[in-house]
């Protein structure tokens, strides 16, 4: 009884410690890093959101290497991507960079973003072709 015990409380140690990570992002492939960061955008509010993609984008633009990258960026949660993206902005804008001269603060960049995204959403007119009956897709068939 005494194991069993022993056992069933490391099992729950290890199932808790494994749910611990699901904020983190699993750099072990690219498909998990894709993986995660899909779970993880899902959760995260829509203003934290455009940050964290962006700041995902531009480390990613950083660094080319796939293994560099895996690295950078495995078990990193969403506040320290940010952070790691306003480093990347500042350091940027600092070494004159079109892109980034446009914009006087990390803030901005977001909310122009953030804006763009939004107009974009508004945009969406329906495709002229959609109002067109759909094309038939049987055919005649012939007897053989």
């Amino acid at each position: 009884m005494k194991k069993a015990s022993t056992v069933l409380v490391l099992l729950l140690c290890s199932v808790m410690a494994g749910c611990n990570k699901s904020n983190q992002i699993n750099g072990s492939s690219m498909k998990t890093v894709n993986r995660s960061i899909s779970h993880i955008k899902e959760k995260l509010p829509l203003d934290q959101r455009i940050e964290f993609e962006v700041s995902f984008w531009t480390l990613r633009d950083e660094i080319r290497s796939n293994q560099e990258f895996l690295d950078a960026i495995d078990g990193k949660t969403p506040e320290q991507l940010i952070e790691t993206g306003k480093e990347l902005f500042a350091k940027r804008k600092a070494s004159g960079n079109k892109e980034y001269a446009q914009y006087d603060s990390w803030d901005q960049m977001i909310t122009q973003y953030s804006q763009e995204r939004i107009d974009q959403n508004r945009k969406k007119t329906p495709d002229a072709r959609d109002k067109n009956p759909p094309a038939r897709v049987d055919y005649k068939m012939h007897a053989m």
